[in-house]
This record gives C-alpha cells, structure tokens and sequence, in this order.
C-alpha cells in the first residue's frame, strides 16, 4: 500500500503512543467518534441498519447491541493498521475487500472525508493536550493510506455491479 508521503519512524511512534491510550477503551471512544460522525453527516444514519430495522435517531443507533458491533469491528481495523504501520501493504487485500463491503451498503467514497474528521475529533477529545498538530498530521496520513486502500475496492468492481 504507497501513501502519498509514507509515515516517519517520530509519526509512528506519535501514532502507536497516542493509540495506546484509546485502544484500553474502544468502544467508549469509538462512541465518541460514531456520535460525532452523526452530528456532522446525520445522512449517513440510514446506512445502518441490522435486520431491517431502521433507527430513528443516531441515539437509538448508538445503544443498539449490533452497532456496539460495528464500533468494535472499526476499532479493531484501526487496531490493525497502528500494529502494521512498518508493512501497510500486508493490509491492502484486507481494506480492499472492506471497501467492496462499504460500497455494497451504500457508503459513498465522499463520507470517508467524514469519518476521518471524526476520528482526528475522538482522538482530540481523547488525548486532551498530548493531541499536537504532530499527532494530527501522523494521523492524517494514516488514515489517508488506509482510505486509499478501501477506495481500491470501489475502483476494482465490475461495471454493472
């Protein structure tokens, strides 16, 4: 997986140290992140639906067991990119197939922009003063190499699919 600018040997260690704190709590900060991602973009709670059962608010959305799921399952993708940042490519097949996945439901590749605002605000609200625009930028760039991995599995589908 290229990244435009691949990470610095201080961007990792700024990403590994900053992870540390959150991963000892995923899914509270992962809520955070979620409950941010609704206020900017509430468009985007249709998109999740377990059982055909619709949300009629993002707070309903944030307390079903099933979502809970899915902030776990976002974590641990977040989880596995901070513990590979040496060898992203060894992910590449992986965010590709997850981008498939995202594309099949409805995600449009313009809410990633979304969800990487939402990230960098849980990661702020997270680390208080420790978030430096060093650990922005490091993060940044992260995330940008992991979107550009998954928007791979939009641009590999068939036409017509």
């Amino acid at each position: 997986m290229e990244s435009g600018m691949p990470l610095s040997g201080g961007q990792r260690a700024l990403i590994r140290e900053s992870w540390q704190r959150v991963s000892s709590s995923p899914v509270q900060h992962g809520l955070v992140l979620f409950t941010r991602l609704f206020d900017l973009d509430p468009d985007l709670l249709p998109l999740f639906q377990y059982n055909c059962k619709q949300f009629a608010s993002p707070q309903e959305c944030l307390s079903a067991p099933e979502f809970l799921d899915h902030i776990r399952k976002v974590m641990l993708v977040i989880d596995a990119a901070v513990s590979h940042l040496e060898n992203l490519s060894c992910l590449e097949e992986y965010l590709c197939n997850l981008g498939k996945k995202h594309q099949a439901v409805g995600v449009k590749v313009e809410s990633f922009s979304t969800v990487g605002e939402s990230l960098l605000y849980m990661l702020e609200k997270c680390l208080g003063a420790a978030f430096s625009p060093e650990v922005q930028e490091a993060w940044s760039k992260l995330y940008n190499a992991v979107v550009k991995a998954m928007q791979r599995g939009w641009e590999t589908l068939p036409e017509g699919d």
